[in-house]
């Protein structure tokens, strides 16, 4: 489906701003919306290109850069904070090899931390591109990473 498909599927007003920004992002394997793509949306809604970037840039699970085709997004609020006590972030990163706000060399996993997911009272969670996971154990952040990847094994440690 191209962009202009995803736009115009809604109606050309500025309050679905966020859900076509939401849209064209879910069909972009590198999850990314590209300055062209922000010109045509902010054209279509009736709005300067800056509302549109100020609109991606406060919610992390938009971007404007090429990121991995799966984007994973560690909650550093203070209740998944207090209750990570195998820390999530540092599980991921030696699993894939990156640190924080890296892209894996063969563009599958981006690491990043966002602000709460809404999940508090399941800490700690994480998001990876859409879908939220809860309630993490090392064994399970493991076993999310290696079913991704499509290991035929599933975890090897």
């Amino acid at each position: 489906m191209s962009i202009q498909q995803i736009i115009q599927s809604y109606p050309a007003k500025s309050e679905y701003l966020l859900e076509m920004l939401i849209a064209v992002d879910q069909q972009k394997k590198h999850h990314y919306i590209s300055a062209e793509e922000i010109n045509e949306i902010a054209s279509y809604v009736k709005v300067k290109e800056s509302h549109v970037c100020s609109v991606m840039s406060f919610y992390t699970l938009l971007s404007t850069q090429p990121r991995g085709e799966y984007v994973i997004q560690v909650c550093k609020d203070v209740p998944c904070y207090i209750n990570d006590d195998f820390n999530v972030v540092l599980t991921i990163e030696e699993e894939l090899g990156i640190v924080l706000g890296q892209t894996t060399n063969c563009g599958r996993f981006s690491l990043e931390q966002t602000a709460c997911i809404g999940c508090c009272d399941e800490a700690p969670a994480m998001r990876i591109n859409h879908e939220i996971y809860t309630n993490l154990t090392k064994e399970k952040v493991l076993d999310i990473i290696h079913t991704l990847r499509g290991d035929a094994n599933g975890r090897t440690t």
